[in-house]
């Protein structure tokens, strides 16, 4: 039986819910295009670019924004781009960014976000599989794309877009007309490739109305983003009238190369016609402080990787910042209730764990104004989206029995879901698998307690049995990152002819046990001690057969560029190590 909380307005909100999705729908169209036009918001900051070195910010208001995709656009369709057609960008967080997926969706394209990290292989297999012949790029990435038109024989133009939006401000002040093309709600919008655990990356076709099943998600993970929170005002935010009332200023680290900095981040900040914070270069702990000070940060998206850096820089962090965060959502991995004690007692905020995938974003999660956030917890579906947890027969799990997150294509009234992606690129055979009738399969593997919040266990390929216990990662690494000694961890099996596998943990070390290990004399005993300290740690925290058998301290762990631990790395360098023991 479900308990009730007496702040807890899930169910109301939920049953008050229903999708408003038009025929036509254009994200450009609603990110830029309406406020560019309104006397009102043409002149209100649409992009804030963060300066290092005390330099003062560079704005851009939706007018400029809009007059510059304009440009861009008739560029675009110059060169033969139409409805359809994937366009590559390849840029890190700044305007000419925004500008490029305002100017590719506009004009009915499609838009394939490659991130700035990607090596050439990486960047080759994506532009060839796509078929795109234009990549929109920076000064940094027009050179490495150039050099793969001779790989990519489909790739016709690298298309330099700070050097073509290269001109004095003020010739953006006066809107460049252009017609956008009309695009249904259904039509193909973004191609984003995911990393996958094996094979070559799948792209995900993501239509324009994804981003109205984004909107839910995005305003409940905020604590409503600003605007004053009423339970019986969700069924409004796929109106697509004029919002106001909002005084929300958003930053978030995340590439907008990837769903988090697209979907999570750019695209829903300027939806509701808000400034966001753009910074191209590297994130560290200071820069977080800095960005969150300086700009008076009411809302960000902070991964878990980045929470972890910041709690270990800054135990008090308010003592030396001003920090007047509204709202935080975090998502990737799990949190953990040492980084949620962090978040509540010094940022001042109750962080809000979300989860989703490129596929199905923004679908889980807390929403501390409206139901109470549970510290690790992955959150409870959001409105409109209808989440369960099944079994390998594909049965609905018990509370307290692990399974298979999944989401339905309906939701709770019957009413199609409008999040979904239209299936993998040119695979439908992958797109096949994802489902089982109507829910759709995560991979990822979760617990449903009496409340109806889901706690992440791992991957489906994360997990593994020790001595015939069911091991899942997440657990351990938090137990560990609650150690002084350690910044990050990852947990993965170690072949073990006994027990099947052994609980290993690799550790990345915090800065001052670093420098107490430079420091030692005898670093051999240094980190023997260290181990054994570890283990105790755990030992007296979790159960007995949780413990890491094995630490292996290690300088960084393996990362997607979605910020994401890459397990399979480490779990397969454990088997490889084990098949060359067994040759000697």
């Amino acid at each position: 039986m479900r308990v009730s909380h007496p702040n807890d307005a899930y169910e109301t909100v939920h049953q008050q819910f229903a999708w408003q999705v038009p025929a036509k729908f254009n994200m450009a169209e609603v990110c830029c295009g309406r406020w560019a036009r309104s006397p009102k918001h043409q002149h209100d900051v649409a992009i804030l670019e963060h300066q290092t070195g005390g330099q003062a910010p560079l704005t851009w208001t939706f007018a400029q924004l809009q007059s510059a995709a304009n440009l861009l656009s008739s560029h675009l369709e110059a060169l033969g781009v139409q409805k359809g057609d994937r366009v590559a960008i390849v840029m890190p967080q700044r305007f000419e960014t925004a500008v490029a997926y305002m100017a590719v969706l506009q004009i009915g394209a499609v838009s394939m976000p490659l991130s700035m990290l990607f090596g050439p292989e990486a960047l080759a297999f994506r532009v060839g599989d796509s078929g795109a012949a234009v990549a929109l790029c920076d000064e940094v990435s027009t050179p490495i794309l150039a050099n793969l038109k001779k790989e990519c024989l489909g790739l016709k133009t690298v298309l330099d877009v700070s050097k073509e939006l290269k001109f004095p401000k003020s010739k953006l002040s006066d809107q460049k007309i252009f017609r956008p093309v009309k695009t249904k709600a259904d039509d193909p919008a973004i191609l984003i490739y995911t990393s996958g655990t094996t094979g070559n990356p799948k792209g995900a076709l993501i239509p324009h109305r994804a981003l109205i099943g984004n909107l839910t998600g995005f305003v409940c993970s905020q604590n409503w983003f600003g605007f004053e929170p009423h339970a019986s005002s969700e069924g409004n935010l796929s109106k697509h009238s004029l919002p106001t009332g909002s005084q929300a200023i958003f930053w978030s680290p995340a590439d907008w190369a990837w769903t988090g900095g697209l979907m999570d981040a750019l695209l829903p900040s300027l939806y509701f016609g808000r400034p966001i914070v753009a910074f191209k270069g590297r994130f560290s702990p200071e820069l977080a402080f800095e960005i969150l000070h300086t700009h008076g940060i009411t809302h960000s998206f902070l991964f878990p990787t980045a929470l972890k850096a910041m709690m270990k820089a800054q135990t008090h962090p308010r003592q030396h910042y001003k920090i007047v965060l509204k709202g935080l959502m975090s998502a990737g991995e799990a949190v953990g209730d040492a980084v949620f004690a962090y978040c509540r007692d010094e940022l001042g905020v109750v962080v809000n764990e979300m989860f989703g995938q490129t596929e199905i974003n923004y679908v889980v999660g807390n929403c501390q104004v409206f139901w109470p956030s549970k510290a690790g917890s992955m959150g409870r579906g959001y409105p409109g989206h209808q989440v369960a947890v099944i079994d390998e027969q594909g049965h609905v799990c018990k509370p307290g029995e692990a399974g298979e997150v999944v989401v339905n294509r309906f939701d709770r009234h019957g009413q199609p879901d409008p999040v979904f992606f239209l299936g993998y690129w040119k695979n439908p055979s992958a797109t096949q698998a994802k489902y089982t009738g109507h829910w759709c399969r995560t991979g990822d593997v979760a617990i449903e307690d009496e409340d109806g919040y889901l706690w992440y266990q791992g991957r489906t390929d994360d997990m593994f049995k020790s001595a015939g216990y069911r091991i899942g990662p997440g657990e351990i690494e938090n137990c560990l990152i609650k150690h002084p000694a350690v910044m990050n961890a990852a947990v993965v099996p170690k072949p073990d002819a006994d027990r099947g596998a052994l609980v290993k943990a690799y550790v990345v070390l915090s800065p001052e046990f670093v420098s107490q290990r430079a420091a030692a004399q005898d670093v051999q005993h240094f980190e023997s001690r260290l181990i054994e300290d570890l283990q105790r740690h755990v030992r007296g925290l979790l159960a007995p057969y949780e413990y890491p058998k094995e630490i292996e301290f290690i300088e960084q762990l393996p990362m997607t560029t979605t910020g994401k631990v890459q397990r399979r790395f480490l779990r397969l360098q454990e088997e490889e190590r084990t098949r060359q023991k067994t040759k000697m």
